[in-house]
Formats: structure tokens, C-alpha cells, sequence
């Protein structure tokens, strides 16, 4: 049988189909909220089920059917996913394959009838005598991804500065969760993923719950925070109590201590490994979760560490004919699941260990009468290496002689007296067990005792420790930012001295190459542009500089379209010299919109040398007022279209 622990000082909710049913409309639930010493009873909504889960925050969710509240696997994944983080979905009627709810109430004295509500309340105080499975659809790992709250989309002209500037807020943003993490002592891996001025996203995989995450889930402007748990591939089962049923524990000793439990059924219960753990640490973890019936190791001969083990448990020894090979190990544990390769050999020990026995368990309890604890008669079996029928003769005496020296029972006992006596002999047998541990118990107190002490100074060690290496890692981290940042100034300052240089080499010429130009000291600088392209104004513009009120001379004026025609503009040069074909319409009217100034080359007389471009300053203002008057024809032309149009559309008005 399982020994539970106390029952819950929280409130439980208890939940049956009242009528409808989930995969239809509108099913209506019978709920017991049981808080330990009163029962709440009531007919609710799914709707409202859900919003009262919601506002009270239970610590359980019963139910004897998961699929009462969802109509499949993905729904159940939803409902788990939407239940508050303190509240565990629990199905008081077993795994993956549940008994009956009247059996599990009649097994632990819970009143039970087929009333819905009935069903409910023997749920809920089940579930808060810590009965039954948590049903999970999560890991305990939580995926934090910091991203744009916006779309880059078209920016215009301004598209790089506005994507910079939104991938620079996800970057902070991502810092600011990095820190939070950093400063809870929380283990995490991250995936950024760097784009133009700073992160398009970055995915923090954190191990701890959501409950457990320093940050919250928002969009604001330009970031967003989602946090969301990290999905199982399948839905799991957690027994809510530690079992102490009759197990065969598999042992890995070693430096990693492993240990594998298996059920008399066959089936995996729990793994379990560690570094640090001494013998009586072991014991303690496997007293916690089972009575062995068997130890196995997967070597001979037995190891010591093994041996003293299965002498504490007075229980029977298994080992191969050969140390177990590591194929056939794969093999067996190939279903299970373990963290490390000293878990798989302990498990795969227990499992064969199984094998061997599984005929002999079978047979067992086949021939234990319904009365006789099945459990105790296989064990007993295994461990003394004697019969099924040897063992039963003698529980059967045993009982026979205390119910001889009682009073003489009626021919026919009721139900209650047949009820009684099974809880007796029940009773009977977990007193012994219990008396057992005591002694082990009451031997080990002294040892715990230095122990708990050893403990309480680890821990004092381990919290200034993580103290420690909380300000280390952020220290490092601050420091990994200042040296990003000293290289792109380092960066920056070499390209502005590359420029720098680059523009003294085109000013440093020898001024007698204009000497037949420059005789009254009235040049001018002209910016040369290959072409009116953007990526040739942008060229001119790292190369020298293009500066307000600067004379642009474009080498081929043709082609350009209005995104190139703005750039221009945006500069505000004074005067624009075109050669190799003229300006394209678009590009004419806003230039001449802006008032700019156009000039063809063949009016100014522009020298070259290298890359440095000059023109007399009497020529660029000759052209500038030519401009003018072109410009002031244009604007009369334009106003006298403009009339002759408000004329024609006033006379047609009028016809």
C-alpha cells in the first residue's frame, strides 16, 4: 500500500460533468470547494469554472477523468496552459490508465456516491489527501523572447535611421531582461539575432517556471516581452504522493551514485543520480519512495556499496551472469527516460531484475487470496526464497491464531465487520514496517543531526557564493559592454582619420595648376558626382563631404527619380552644375519646387585636378542669376497656365 503525506492546507476544487458534455455546448459542472474542514458545493458553467480558477488561484484542480474538461489532447494543452502558475490539474483516479473512482474512495475511506456533486467532493478530498496524479503538458523551463513591437516597413528616406533605431530598443531591452536573470541567480541560454543597430530578437531559455521569472509580458512601442513554458512532447503524469509501495531499485554506485526504481508490474517509477550523496543519503531517498523487494546491480560480482544497501532492506539480491554490456542496455531503457549514463545502468538493472522475476511475480499473485496483501507475499517470496504457497499457509496461521483468541465470529460477518478486519490486518502490517524504521530512524539521529549542521553551513556557503558569482557575472557583463563600445569608438575614430586624411591629400595640390584660373582669388570648391544616384551621392558624401550651400556638379544628371531627387535636396546645395544629359521631370520641379538652382555645365568653366574640382566664383553667380530670370519666366508661365485655366473652366461652368 502507499503511504501519504498530511493532506493539503489549501483549498481544493473538486470537479464532475453535471450535465452536457465538453465536446458539445454549454456543459454545466458540479463543484466542492474543500478547504481542508468545510465544503463549498455548487452548479457552474464552464465560463465561470474557469473564472473562479482563475480568481481563486486553488492549489488543485481534481477531477476523475482529465477529458471532463477537455476535448482533446490540444485542448488540455490550452487549459493547462491558461490555469494560474500555483495551480496543479490533478486526476484522482490514476495515470495514463485510471481505476474507478469508487474503488480509489473505497481504498482510502472517502465517502463516495453517484451523485455528480458527490463525485466532485470524493475528488476533492482525495486530491487533498494528496491522491492522485498532476497531470503536466510543461517542462520546467520557460522561453523568454524580447522583439520588435513594431513592423520596419517603408521608411522613406529615414528607413535606416528608424530601423536602427527600433533594433537598438530590442538590444536594451533584451540587457534589461539578461540583468533581471542575472540578478535571480537563474540559469539560462540565449539566441540573439543581430540585425542593423542592435537585435531583431533575442530568445532567453530559462530553467525555472514561469512563476519563477523576475520580468513580465508587455508591448510598448518598439519592444515586445512574451514569456511562455516550454511544451512537453506528451502529456505527463507526477504521482503527488511519494510512494512506498513494494519496488526493485536498480543501483549504479560510483562517484555518481544512480538509482533506477521498478514497480512489481513492471513499469518505471523514478531515476535518480548524485555526486555527493553518501550511503545513508541513498537509503533515505529509496525509504521515500518504495519498499525494495529486490536490489540488482549490473555487474558481478555484487558491489560492496550495493550489498550493504540490500542488507539495510533485508531485501533479495539480483545480478548477471555478467556484467550487463552497454548495447543491451540501450536496448532495455530505449523507453525510458534518465538524464545521464549512471541512471540508465541502475535502470536497466531494476528492469532485468524484472525480467527475471516477472514469471515468478505473475505466478505469486495469481495464488494470494483477495484477503492476503499481495505485496508483502511476493516480497516475502523473493527474500526468504520460498513458496507462494509456503508463505500464504503461513499469513493465513497468522491471522487464523489472532481471530481464534478473539471471540468466536458469527458464520456469516457482515460487510462493515469483513470492512473492519481488512483495515486491522492492514494496519497491523504498517505498524511493524513502521516500527522497523524507527530503529533505523533512532540509530541515524546523531548523524542527522551533524548532518542538518553540515547543511545549514553549506547553504550560508552557497548563498554567498551565488552572491558572488551574481556580481561577477554582472561585472563581466558590464565589462563585455564598455569593450563593445571602446571598439566601435576605436572603429569610428579610424574611419574619421581615414577621412580625415583622404580629404588633407585632395586639398594638399599645388595651387600653380590654377594659376590660370585663380588671378583674382574668386574659386570656389565644387563636389563632383559620378552620377545622380543615390549611391553616388552617398559616395560623394563619405568621400568629401556634401555640406549646405555647397556647388554640386553632377557628370551625368539623367535617370534620377524622386527619392534621389530628395537627397539632393536635402543637402541645400547652391548651386547644381548638370552635364551628360538633362534632369528628369520629376527630378526638375523639385528642384526648381526648392528653389535650387540649375546650371548645364557648358556656363561655368569648372577645373579638375585629381579628385578636387573648383570654378570661379563670378561664373557661379552669373549662373545663379541666370536661374532667376529662367526661373521667374517659368513662375509668370506657370500663373498664366494656371489663369487660363480658371477662365476655361468658368466658361464651361456657364455653358
Amino acid at each position: 500500500m502507499s503511504t501519504r503525506t498530511r493532506a493539503l492546507d489549501a483549498v481544493v476544487f473538486g470537479v464532475d460533468v453535471q450535465s452536457g458534455d465538453v465536446r458539445g455546448d454549454g456543459p454545466s459542472y458540479a463543484l466542492s470547494v474543500f478547504d481542508g474542514e468545510s465544503v463549498d458545493r455548487d452548479v457552474v458553467s464552464r465560463r465561470k469554472l474557469l473564472r473562479l480558477v482563475a480568481d481563486r488561484e486553488p492549489a488543485i484542480v481534481a477531477t476523475d477523468n482529465m477529458y471532463e474538461l477537455a476535448a482533446d489532447k490540444d485542448d488540455l494543452v490550452h487549459l493547462l496552459g491558461a490555469l494560474p502558475a500555483a495551480t496543479k490539474l490533478v486526476q484522482v483516479t490514476g495515470d495514463e490508465r485510471p481505476e474507478p473512482l469508487s474503488r480509489v474512495a473505497a481504498r482510502h475511506g472517502v465517502d463516495y456516491g453517484k451523485d455528480p456533486m458527490k463525485e466532485a467532493e470524493a475528488a476533492a478530498r482525495l486530491a487533498a489527501r494528496n491522491v492522485g496524479y498532476e497531470v503536466s503538458a510543461f517542462t520546467d523551463e520557460t522561453r523568454v523572447k524580447v522583439a520588435r513591437g513594431r513592423s520596419t516597413g517603408k521608411g522613406g528616406w529615414s528607413e535606416d535611421r528608424y530601423t536602427r533605431r527600433i533594433h537598438g530598443a530590442v538590444k536594451r531591452t533584451a540587457r534589461e531582461v539578461e540583468t533581471a536573470l542575472n540578478d535571480a541567480g537563474l540559469d539560462y541560454d540565449r539566441d540573439a539575432t543581430e540585425k542593423y543597430g542592435g537585435f531583431s530578437n533575442a530568445i532567453f531559455t530559462v530553467q525555472a517556471r514561469v512563476a519563477e521569472i523576475p520580468v513580465s509580458e508587455y508591448r510598448s512601442g518598439d519592444t515586445r516581452i512574451e514569456i511562455e513554458p516550454l511544451r512537453r512532447d506528451g502529456i505527463e503524469f507526477r504521482p503527488l504522493a511519494k510512494r512506498r509501495d513494494a519496488v526493485i531499485v536498480g543501483v549504479d554506485p560510483g562517484t555518481t551514485t544512480g538509482l533506477g526504481l521498478v514497480g512489481l508490474d513492471g513499469r518505471v517509477l523514478d531515476v535518480w543520480s548524485s555526486r555527493t550523496a553518501d550511503t545513508a543519503e541513498v537509503v533515505e531517498w529509496i525509504i521515500e519512495h518504495g519498499r525494495p523487494v529486490v536490489v540488482a546491480a549490473d555487474v558481478t560480482p555484487i558491489p560492496e556499496t550495493v550489498e550493504k544497501i540490500r542488507r539495510s532492506f533485508n531485501a533479495a539480491r539480483w545480478i548477471p551472469d555478467a556484467d550487463l554490456p552497454v548495447d543491451e542496455k540501450l536496448h532495455r531503457t530505449r523507453d525510458a527516460s534518465y538524464d545521464n549514463d549512471h541512471e540508465r545502468d541502475a535502470l536497466s538493472a531494476a528492469l532485468f531484475a524484472h525480467d527475471d522475476h516477472a514469471d515468478q511475480i505473475e505466478r505469486v499473485i495469481r495464488k494470494v487470496p483477495r484477503e492476503l496483501d499481495h505485496e508483502t507475499v511476493v516480497a516475502r517470496v523473493l527474500r526468504d526464497d520460498l513458496s507462494a504457497e509456503a508463505v500464504i499457509e503461513e499469513m493465513t496461521e497468522e491471522e487464523t491464531d489472532e481471530e481464534s483468541a478473539e471471540a468466536t465470529p458469527s458464520p456469516e460477518p457482515s460487510e462493515e465487520q469483513r470492512r473492519i478486519r481488512d483495515l486491522e490486518t492492514q494496519v497491523e502490517r504498517l505498524q511493524g514496517y513502521v516500527s522497523d524504521l524507527e530503529a533505523d530512524l533512532e540509530a541515524k539521529e546523531a548523524e542527522i543531526e551533524e548532518y542538518e549542521a553540515k547543511l545549514s553551513e553549506a547553504r550560508r556557503e552557497e548563498r554567498r557564493e551565488v552572491k558572488t558569482r551574481r556580481e561577477v557575472s554582472h561585472l563581466r557583463w558590464k565589462n563585455d559592454s564598455l569593450e563593445a563600445e571602446l571598439e566601435e569608438e576605436r572603429r569610428r575614430a579610424d574611419e574619421l582619420e581615414t577621412k580625415l586624411e583622404r580629404l588633407k591629400d585632395l586639398w594638399k595640390l599645388d595651387h600653380s595648376n590654377f594659376a590660370d584660373v585663380d588671378t583674382n582669388d574668386d574659386l570656389v570648391s565644387v563636389k563632383p558626382v559620378e552620377k545622380f544616384s543615390l549611391d553616388a551621392l552617398r559616395t560623394a558624401e563619405q568621400e568629401y563631404g556634401i555640406a549646405r550651400g555647397d556647388i554640386v556638379y553632377l557628370r551625368d544628371a539623367s535617370g534620377a527619380g524622386r527619392r534621389t531627387a530628395e537627397q539632393l535636396v536635402e543637402y541645400e546645395p547652391r548651386l547644381v552644375v548638370r552635364d551628360g544629359g538633362g534632369l528628369s521631370d520629376v527630378a526638375d520641379r523639385l528642384l526648381f519646387e526648392h528653389e535650387i538652382p540649375v546650371a548645364p555645365a557648358e556656363d561655368i568653366t569648372i577645373q579638375q585636378v585629381d579628385e578636387l574640382a573648383v570654378a570661379r566664383e563670378t561664373d557661379v553667380e552669373e549662373a545663379i542669376d541666370a536661374w532667376e530670370r529662367r526661373a521667374e519666366q517659368r513662375r509668370r508661365e506657370q500663373n498664366a497656365e494656371m489663369v487660363d485655366a480658371i477662365i476655361s473652366e468658368h466658361r464651361a461652368d456657364r455653358v
